[in-house]
């Protein structure tokens, strides 16, 4: 299967300054990637040569196929972190409109617009001026305005920024129907559970660098476990048992503590169970908590941004 979008060593220098250091990686059609990372990691000046918008000091960026993305740039879709549309337009209008720059025909394009719309539950505002919708329902005209063309490559900047709960879960269904439809989506964001829910793969970038690159199980693999233990018992019994690592103390209910410990690398957390009523401690609840997305990320940007 041919890559939508691939990276061979990509450095990008402004001066100085090196935003993207010998970054690769690739996407292959029809499968969703969260590109992540920390403020100042690179994420934008890399969406940007990715556009074209700016040329990479070195390396290679091959789009749908093509070295010279002029080639298919009429078949992404992008929406820029930075939100903008014409606000005295209507949505239809302007969701038309910028298909049309696409290469779709004025009447297909309004035919699109007022489907979306419809679909995104937006049709008694689709002929109302910009200006006076809400701020998610103006960021949902914009994202639409990217999709109306019907890209093969989806770039959103941010796209969950701004959105309540609901019109995050509209989006989130909104991305997989993209992927179902075979179209590549890319995304920034620094909200783990949208990545945690929606990657097929994930890429953490660290001070220009990249740290990981994988599925989010594997990046999850990367942090580690915890055992909870919670019940009436001195924390300082827990000194001996086998595989435990760093803990932290808290108060709990009726006068228990609750012990928080990371496991150690291929630590089994029966071990420490045992071990732990073998000693006869009065524990009333345990817990074994597999790391998230999150936990993931502070390892590895930490690990990566560590010169």
């Amino acid at each position: 299967m041919q890559a939508a979008l691939e990276l061979e060593s990509v450095t990008k220098r402004y001066g100085d300054f090196e935003a993207v250091r010998d970054l690769s990686f690739q996407v292959q059609s029809g499968k969703i990637l969260g590109f992540l990372g920390p403020n100042g990691a690179g994420k934008t000046s890399t969406i940007r040569m990715i556009l074209g918008l700016i040329a990479p000091t070195s390396g290679t960026v091959t789009v749908l196929g093509a070295h010279d993305v002029c080639q298919v740039r009429d078949r992404i879709g992008f929406l820029p972190e930075e939100r903008g549309l014409y606000r005295r337009m209507t949505p239809v209008a302007a969701i038309s409109f910028l298909a049309g720059l696409k290469g779709v025909p004025m009447a297909e394009g309004r035919r699109r617009a007022n489907k979306m719309l419809d679909e995104q539950g937006l049709g008694e505002a689709k002929d109302r001026q910009i200006r006076s919708l809400s701020k998610g329902m103006a960021q949902k005209v914009q994202l639409l305005s990217a999709l109306a063309h019907e890209p093969d490559l989806v770039l959103l900047d941010e796209p969950f920024s701004g959105l309540d709960p609901v019109n995050q879960q509209s989006l989130e269904t909104l991305i997989k129907g993209l992927a179902a439809r075979g179209a590549t989506v890319v995304f920034s964001t620094h909200v783990m559970q949208h990545a945690e829910r929606l990657c097929d793969q994930v890429v953490l970038l660290a001070n220009g660098r990249k740290v990981f690159d994988g599925t989010v199980d594997q990046a999850r693999s990367a942090a580690p476990r915890s055992l909870i233990l919670e019940g009436v018992f001195d924390p300082a019994a827990l000194a001996g048992l086998p595989g435990l690592g760093e803990r932290t103390v808290e108060a709990a209910d009726e006068g228990a503590i609750r012990v928080t410990a990371t496991l150690l690398p291929g630590a089994p957390a029966q071990a420490a169970l045992v071990a732990a009523f073998g000693l006869g401690l009065d524990i009333r609840r345990f817990e074994l908590r597999e790391p998230h997305l999150h936990d993931a990320f502070i390892v590895l940007t930490n690990a990566g941004g560590s010169e």
